[in-house]
């Protein structure tokens, strides 16, 4: 999956859980443009980073039984000749390189030189 749209389903997906607007298992990966095991793959995904993710019969809705905030950061920029060779320990690669990381860590675009 694209980085991009990962972190973007992620985000549509907390905002829906936090407004308990999901609706059912198969309502919520409809609007996530996914499957119902697709789904519950994410959900056990952000389940094992913590988040308190339950499911309401009653309501129909998935909600967080604790508070719980999401946030993600993804920094691009161009690289200087300068800041690859420090990254690369100074062998540069030609093309584009991207590295993805998240929370606490930078991404970089790296463009020839």
């Amino acid at each position: 999956m694209k980085v991009f749209e990962y972190l973007d389903r992620i985000s549509r997906m907390h905002k829906l859980v936090t407004q308990r607007a999901t609706g059912t298992p198969e309502e919520f990966a409809s609007q996530l443009g996914v499957s119902r095991t697709s789904l519950y793959e994410l959900i056990d995904e952000l389940r094992s980073r913590g988040a308190p993710i339950v499911y309401s019969k009653s309501v129909k809705t998935f909600y967080y039984k604790e508070p719980f905030d999401i946030q993600i950061t993804c920094n691009l920029k161009p690289m200087t000749c300068q800041e690859e060779k420090k990254y690369t320990g100074g062998f540069i690669l030609p093309g584009i390189l991207f590295f993805r990381t998240m929370v606490n860590e930078i991404s970089k675009v790296s463009l020839q030189c």
